[in-house]
């Protein structure tokens, strides 16, 4: 049932319930879709196939494949890249005036905490009478 040009339903991951069809059988678990979906390596037990079948040859590029979709009236994937001028773009603020009369943004003052030692009182040691026996 899993041959080269068979329409298959994707039934699990992003590109779930859209259609597809098997370009190329690396081996008994993968094959390789295109179509509504992504082209892309998939696993046999993420696709239901269906009965219609068109005819590519193994490793059908995505223009013959885009062909044959629209023979069926199938949608096909296309990738949409932006163009360079659709991009946006970072933009530095400039200024008119000179560097030096520019308002520049003073810098932070760094702010150093000190810790304050506690003096301790001063003990004045007075002498001590001799005690006279």
């Amino acid at each position: 049932m899993i041959d080269i040009g068979r329409i298959c339903v994707k039934i699990s991951g992003r590109d779930a319930n859209k259609k597809c069809v098997i370009v190329e059988i690396y081996d008994d678990n993968y094959v390789l879709i295109d179509g509504e979906t992504r082209r892309r390596k998939c696993n046999v037990r993420h696709l239901e196939p269906l009965e219609k079948t068109i005819k590519i040859s193994s490793g059908a590029n995505h223009a013959d494949i885009e062909k044959e979709f629209k023979k069926l009236e199938y949608k096909i994937w296309n990738k949409n890249s932006k163009q360079a001028a659709d991009r946006p773009r970072k933009v530095k603020k400039t200024t008119d005036l000179p560097k030096d009369k520019v308002d520049e943004k003073p810098a932070k003052k760094s702010v150093k905490k000190t810790t304050k030692k506690k003096e301790e009182p001063v003990v004045e040691e007075t002498p001590k009478a001799d005690k006279k026996e």
